[in-house]
């Protein structure tokens, strides 16, 4: 009784009498969405890998791969901060340097004070300048057969052991110590514990001793960031190269930004990356504090800027005071991270505007005593620019005043549908390829049909969507069409509008007449 998966059976070649079996699965595949919350965000570190994308969900995973936070332009770790106050817990994080950057290094010393091969931190940068090495004896060490202990660490990590290193009897020191030390280090020991992720020994290479290590603390020293004289180039990267913000191509990044990137000259190249990657892309106009802007200047540059796109949201250049714990000081950072956390913290059909913000202490504008003109946020609103404010009309605290990416298109400007948008499509694209390769039947055709009706389906029972429509007949896919390879299904769907005005009329008066007319109950 031959038993076979559907297709693979040849049905008009069978000769042998028997029974013959066919497994077949699922007519309609089911998709689940693609997440929506993941935050690709660029920028410089004290430490850690390059070029690389680095996944998070916390400060301390980000502590954990490219140390602590610094008061430095295009900061990662003050972007990845306050993104984390805004709720947003899935990371994609990216590390760029000038070039300059070196890794702190120690060299290691026999007992007659003798160099012997060296310690370098695992990745470049000053933070590594904190990696100590102390070396003492081994937990099993005794006379006639010493050993050694290798404890390496680095502020806020958990300390590694490497123990017992070692030397058989009548093995010379300077044939296989030094290596022995090299493999621990840089390979692990075996099940006891892996290599090391904070430095790499190197062994020498000329001159081994014949004397073992001397035992105390090194400290490594001279590693430099690479980092002040990064530019707007080294941050947009190079697409063959995925360096930069390229680096986050391929990561299904909904919401991505390079850090501080007030770059007005970037943004062509910023919109390009999002377009190509279905991305929501975050850039802010300078501080207008400190160049002396008014939101007439922003507002005009936006106009002249060619920025009137879908796939980008550019904050106004109000940016926003920030108590930094890290340092202990209120900084005024871009408003970026804090308009990139909340959306990521959100679902896709939902917008930034009137939500709260947090770790906000207050904005340039608000510190001045100078709150927005109902004529000044008008002006942005029309071209595409949004601003945190406090209030908002929720209430008294900080928020998004827009809640609009850069088009000036009414009927697809808000932040809503870009994601949303983007969201329909990544899982489309991501799940659909299940039918690629299959026969162009009428029950293939019905079972893709069905498959984004399921999916499209779920999305209005958790209302994200309002109501859609799926064609996929004769008249869509003519048999031309299918001779050629093409299967089409064109999809319409209808989003729930984003409340942005309510209007309330009121009359009022002894003479009015009262009209109650009776409604349904609002659904919880």
């Amino acid at each position: 009784m031959p038993i076979a998966i559907a297709g693979e059976l040849n049905k008009t070649a069978l000769i042998v009498p028997d029974v013959y079996v066919e497994i077949v699965p699922p007519q309609v595949a089911l998709l689940n969405g693609v997440p929506t919350d993941i935050l690709g965000q660029v920028g410089v570190a004290t430490w850690g890998p390059k070029d690389s994308p680095v996944t998070g969900a916390t400060m301390t995973d980000f502590t954990l791969a490219f140390g602590p936070l610094a008061n430095v332009d295009h900061d990662l770790g003050s972007a990845a901060a306050q993104a984390v106050q805004q709720g947003a817990q899935n990371f994609r994080w990216v590390r760029v340097t000038d070039g300059t950057d070196t890794a702190a290094v120690i060299a290691l010393t026999d007992t007659g004070g003798e160099e012997q091969g060296s310690f370098t931190s695992k990745w470049t940068g000053s933070f590594g300048n904190q990696t100590e090495v102390t070396i003492g004896a081994g937990s099993n060490s005794k006379a006639g057969a010493i050993t050694y202990r290798i404890v390496v660490s680095l502020p806020g990590r958990e300390a590694e052991i490497f123990d017992n290193i070692g030397i058989a009897a009548g093995e010379a020191i300077e044939t296989h110590l030094w290596a022995r030390i090299a493999s621990a280090i840089n390979e692990g020991q075996n099940a006891l514990r892996g290599p090391s992720q904070l430095v790499v020994y190197t062994a020498p290479t000329t001159n081994i001793a014949v004397n073992g290590p001397a035992a105390g603390s090194y400290g490594l020293a001279t590693g430099v960031d690479g980092n002040s004289g990064v530019t707007d180039t080294e941050l947009l990267g190079v697409e063959a190269d995925r360096t930069g913000l390229w680096a986050l191509a391929d990561q299904r990044c909904s919401n991505a930004m390079i850090a501080d990137n007030h770059a007005e000259g970037t943004w062509a190249s910023v919109v390009d990356f999002g377009r190509r990657n279905g991305c929501y892309m975050h850039v802010a106009f300078d501080s207008m504090t400190g160049l002396g802007d008014t939101i007439a200047d922003q507002v005009s540059r936006k106009k002249e800027g060619g920025w009137d796109t879908t796939v980008l949201k550019v904050g106004l250049g109000d940016h926003v005071l920030w108590f930094d714990s890290t340092t202990g000081k209120t900084r005024t950072v871009s408003p970026q991270s804090f308009f990139a956390g909340r959306l990521a913290n959100l679902g896709p059909e939902q917008s930034s505007l009137n939500k709260p913000m947090y770790g906000i202490v207050g904005t340039e504008r608000s510190a001045a005593s100078r709150k927005y003109s109902h004529a000044e946020i008008q002006q942005i609103a029309e071209v595409g620019i949004d601003a945190i404010v406090n209030p908002v009309p929720g209430g008294n605290y900080f928020g998004a005043r827009v809640g609009h990416n850069s088009s000036t298109n009414p009927t697809t400007n808000g932040d809503n549908y870009t994601r949303l948008t983007n969201y329909i499509a990544a899982t489309l694209e991501a799940g659909m390829g299940i039918y690629i390769g299959r026969l162009h039947l009428p029950r293939v055709q019905r079972a893709a049909k069905a498959t984004v009706e399921a999916f499209l389906t779920a999305m209005v029972g958790q209302e994200q969507i309002e109501d859609f429509g799926v064609i996929a007949n004769d008249d869509n896919n003519p048999p031309d069409r299918k001779a050629l390879g093409y299967l089409q299904l064109d999809v319409t769907v209808r989003y729930l509008a984003v409340i942005e005005k309510m209007i309330i009329n009121v009359e009022g008066g002894q003479s009015v007449t009262i009209q109650r007319v009776d409604t349904q109950p609002i659904a919880a």
